[in-house]
């Protein structure tokens, strides 16, 4: 079970990593050359190595591992790091909006919605700017749409 939610984890940030470039134009990834191609990098990478672990760990009241093994050392240093970058900008790469945004967007909504990560300010503002963006309301009603049709054609016909 550990070595499939281990590839579902690291995975996840392939597939954002691989289509923002994919889709260039979308904007959603700096490209090769750009000062900021490293901090999308990190941040991606981030959320995997060492947010997801320490969530995970601190919710199964598992004690991290000792520090000079830990990718994150404990939930606390990891949970400091990410807020003091989201106190920087609006977005994670400052004024820019990225995948990485999608990301931890869509991490910090369900961690804070769960109580797995504590729901202070700069992580409450951040996800209400990540989640009103336009792409993520025409996402929810395709959702709608989707869960609509799929309700529908499980009803048993009269």
């Amino acid at each position: 079970m550990t070595n499939l939610l281990n590839f579902a984890h690291t995975t996840q940030v392939a597939i954002f990593l691989y289509l923002a470039d994919l889709f260039p134009e979308a904007g959603l990834a700096p490209p090769i050359r750009d000062p900021l191609r490293g901090p999308y990098l990190r941040w991606m990478v981030f959320y995997a190595a060492c947010f997801e672990p320490a969530v995970i760990d601190r919710s199964t009241q598992k004690d991290p591992a000792p520090l000079s093994m830990s990718p994150y050392a404990d939930f606390d240093t990891m949970f400091k790091t990410l807020t003091g970058q989201l106190a920087k900008g609006p977005y994670l790469l400052g004024e820019r909006f990225s995948a990485a945004d999608v990301l931890w967007g869509g991490a910090l909504t369900w961690t804070t919605m769960f109580k797995l990560v504590p729901e202070l300010p700069v992580i409450t503002s951040y996800v209400q700017r990540a989640g009103a963006r336009p792409a993520v309301a025409r996402v929810k009603a395709k959702d709608a749409e989707l869960a609509a049709a799929h309700e529908a054609a499980a009803r048993p016909s009269a």
